[in-house]
């Protein structure tokens, strides 16, 4: 259990303004919720030989359900929050990974009802965790599923009446099967999910010895494109409504790697992740997760963000929604995406994985919308995130040079860019990362 009083933890969240936090994850389908008299017995998670992932079913005290909302009421989160959706369900005799029967609304109904009661706001729900195709430890059926889901959309329509405070709709939150998610959207048809999640850990075991070689392989990184054209393909065709949105992903799962994952190399997947999702139109990205596991944003122990805590910052303050269409001719270890920034002009990510080569990048606009009148008004912003020592296995990042660290007062540090003149190239040294944002570039999209 995490110390939800925690000043840093607190400092982090708030930082975002807001950041998403989805509740959720591998044993959220053995969670009762003590609302009322039921459960009678509210017992915590034990080890089980032959439970889901090792372990039997649990229970969510109502009293940490209120700590939890004072957390996020005062750092004004964006909360996910995930049902159990094997309630009510049995094991088939023919295959023990698949659950049969209808969802038993009972449970989250009371929580749904209690969270209202309190006012605790909630930005979406989901039901179920990697149940999707050929599940994880457990799945359920395609139309099965789609039933299901449109039985939480008629009970969050009944129990939050005012469409403007109403929480989305988000399913199914696992591994993207094409001939299953096309099953269960052409079930649930239009107007019911309103973001379509899908999991990733393209990156492997985080155990594998390999992995910090992937990490900066722009080649093995580019394979996972073809899923996110193909969840975007699946939400256009039989969902339109529905944005997709990667609902959980940590790169490399079983936490990660211990000597990669919470390190500045983990920032050349993780902001490329991030670039890549955005141009095959996903709304939101969840990193898995802000804290425990090696791929925490947070230092497990001691709560001081991790290098990606500050990519992950950096993004959320300079990228807008709008994406740019970006192309580059020098070598595929260079990437970069673009954005209309939050403010004005546009921001430009570039990332470097090779190890031994500086990039001097000059932004053109292919409509030559760039007048030298403005160019010389307007100094460019830069951010270099480079690795203390030049160690890419350094939890120490450098934001232009000066390692970012916790005020006095434990809040998140001010993350200033360097002014540069806009005439000059922008430099990306080896196994670094920059962010440049140019206030005068006149792109018609950031219009």
């Amino acid at each position: 259990m995490q110390d939800l009083k925690n000043r840093i933890l607190a400092n982090a969240v708030k930082a975002f303004n807001p950041l998403r936090i989805r509740i959720g994850g591998s044993l959220q389908d053995q969670v009762y919720y003590k609302v009322g008299k039921f459960p009678k017995n509210c017992s915590n998670f034990e080890k089980k030989s032959n439970g889901l992932f090792g372990f039997g079913d649990g229970c969510l005290h109502i009293n940490r359900w209120d700590e939890l909302h004072g957390l996020f009421n005062k750092t004004g989160a964006a909360i996910t929050f995930s049902f159990n959706a094997l309630l009510g369900r049995i094991q088939s005799d023919e295959d023990d990974t698949l659950w049969e029967g209808d969802w038993n609304q009972f449970n989250a109904k009371s929580l749904m009802k209690y969270t209202i009661k309190k006012g605790y706001k909630i930005d979406s729900y989901e039901l179920g965790n990697e149940l999707c195709g050929g599940g994880v430890a457990a799945k359920i059926k395609a139309q099965q599923y789609g039933n299901d889901v449109k039985k939480l959309k008629k009970l969050v329509t009944h129990m939050y009446p005012n469409p403007a405070d109403r929480p989305k709709i988000l399913a199914p939150g696992g591994f993207y099967d094409e001939q299953w998610f096309k099953e269960f959207l052409l079930t649930t048809g239009p107007g019911v999910v309103d973001g379509l999640t899908h999991h990733i850990y393209n990156l492997g075991a985080g155990r594998d010895p390999t992995l910090i070689d992937k990490l900066q392989n722009p080649f093995y990184l580019s394979q996972i494109a073809q899923t996110f054209i193909n969840v975007e393909n699946s939400a256009k065709l039989f969902s339109p409504s529905s944005g997709p949105w990667v609902g959980e992903s940590g790169g490399a799962y079983n936490s990660g790697g211990k000597t990669t994952s919470h390190t500045f190399v983990n920032g050349f997947w993780y902001l490329d992740q991030l670039g890549m999702t955005s141009t095959f139109n996903h709304k939101v990205y969840c990193r898995q997760s802000l804290i425990g596991g090696n791929y925490g944003l947070l230092n497990t122990t001691t709560f001081i963000p991790n290098p990606d805590y500050y990519g992950a910052l950096l993004w959320h303050k300079l990228m807008g929604k709008n994406v740019l269409s970006v192309t580059h001719e020098g070598s595929p270890y260079l990437r970069t995406y673009s954005h209309c920034s939050k403010t004005s002009g546009i921001t430009v990510l570039l990332i470097n994985m090779d190890k031994s080569t500086t990039f001097d990048v000059s932004v053109v606009d292919d409509l030559n919308i760039y007048p030298d009148s403005v160019e010389s008004i307007h100094q460019r912003e830069e951010y270099h995130l480079t690795p203390k020592d030049g160690n890419i296995q350094s939890d120490v990042l450098l934001l232009n040079g000066t390692p970012l660290k916790l005020t006095s007062s434990l809040d998140i540090p001010e993350m200033n860019p360097k002014l540069v003149d806009p005439m000059f190239p922008i430099t990306v040294a080896p196994r670094s990362i920059v962010f440049a944002t140019l206030r005068g570039f006149q792109a018609p999209a950031c219009a």
